[in-house]
């Protein structure tokens, strides 16, 4: 058994999970996240913004510290999309250096194919859709997990998520600053006319990778990220948060527009204090609920299964393949992060 540290640094997330890896399947994993905001103005600007950068760098500073104390013996960093559309990702990665990580800027096919290799986990057998709705993007992923073996039919990366949705349409009644349109703006809510352009905003993107999946005839759509698990809490009114009520939960498509409508009335303040919302998830998990009700409207599933068992999960299963006498062993998805030695923990 094989024990591996993954940090993954999303457009608001960053996370850690540690994991024991033993005959290409996850034994145990133990997840940490924190809201970064790494993407902060980076769809507006194409720069990273140094306070933001900051936040991260002290973060992975406390990963890598409890990476060391929980055993792991190698750690890997990924980087998704804020860090893809950054003009300034070298300063990150610098920085990120600096405190023993390599971190590795993945293209969205990577990423996807890594999320459905988590998820996949659950669905052996099953020709599953799988979307992984993100901060600055949303990795659609559809094919077949049997018997060990993957059969990825279609990959692809979209450039709609929470936070580019909220800074591109919804930002003006949001407390990060922005300015919106409508009346409803200067009273911290969002007006119909920003809502409306921000579901044609993700159909765009949608409509056309969703005439590409269909002839694939998708049994089920399986969606992860912090938004889906976030409605799934708020509909539960998780207090505190559960994952055992959460993965594998399912949302309607009325149930997400009903939750959508609810968030949609109310400030990122009032949104703050319902149960089942980070505070710090707050500003964005309108934008997130957009670009889910409208993902379901475009590849036309009427219901969704949340899945927790995602990119970190299929990422420890290929880090495990490029540990230190793993050489020969193939990666599931055909890519391999690049794995940095840990000191043995003495405290």
């Amino acid at each position: 058994m094989r024990r591996v540290a993954c940090i993954d640094i999303g457009t608001v997330t960053a996370r850690l999970a540690v994991a024991d890896v033993e005959g290409g399947r996850v034994q145990r994993l133990a997840k940490t996240s924190n809201i970064c905001n790494l993407g902060q103005g980076v769809d507006r600007t194409r720069r990273l913004n140094p306070e933001a950068m900051g936040r991260v760098v002290a973060c992975c500073r406390e990963y890598v510290a409890s990476a060391v104390a929980a055993g792991a013996e190698a750690v890997c960093c990924t980087m998704t999309s804020a860090a893809r559309d950054a003009q300034n990702s070298a300063d990150l990665v610098g920085a990120l250096r600096s405190l023993g990580l390599e971190p590795e800027v993945i293209p969205g096919e990577v990423e996807g194919a890594l999320t459905f290799l988590g998820v996949a986990q659950d669905f052996g057998g099953r020709r599953i859709l799988v979307a992984d709705n993100g901060g600055g993007s949303t990795e659609l992923a559809c094919g077949v997990l049997a018997d060990g073996v993957l059969d990825l039919q279609f990959v692809c990366s979209t450039n709609v998520g929470c936070r580019r949705i909220t800074d591109k349409f919804l930002s003006g009644a949001a407390a990060d600053g922005g300015t919106a349109t409508g009346a409803a703006a200067g009273a911290g809510l969002p007006s119909a006319e920003d809502l409306a352009a921000a579901h044609r905003f993700a159909a765009g993107l949608f409509a056309p990778e969703a005439a590409k999946i269909a002839p694939l005839a998708p049994e089920a759509l399986v969606v992860c990220g912090g938004t889906v698990t976030t409605l799934v809490a708020v509909d539960l009114a998780l207090e505190p948060y559960d994952s055992s009520r959460v993965h594998l939960a399912r949302l309607t498509a009325a149930k997400v527009a009903e939750l959508e409508a609810s968030l949609a009335a109310k400030t990122v303040e009032q949104r703050a204090a319902m149960p089942g919302i980070q505070p710090k998830r707050a500003p964005v998990i309108l934008g997130g609920a957009v670009a889910i009700g409208e993902l379901m409207a475009q590849i036309g599933f009427d219901e969704l299964t949340v899945s927790e068992s995602d990119l970190l999960f299929g990422l420890s299963l290929t880090a495990a393949t490029a540990l230190p006498g793993e050489e020969g062993t193939n990666s599931p998805v055909g890519w391999k992060p690049t794995m940095r030695p840990l000191p043995r923990y003495s405290g």
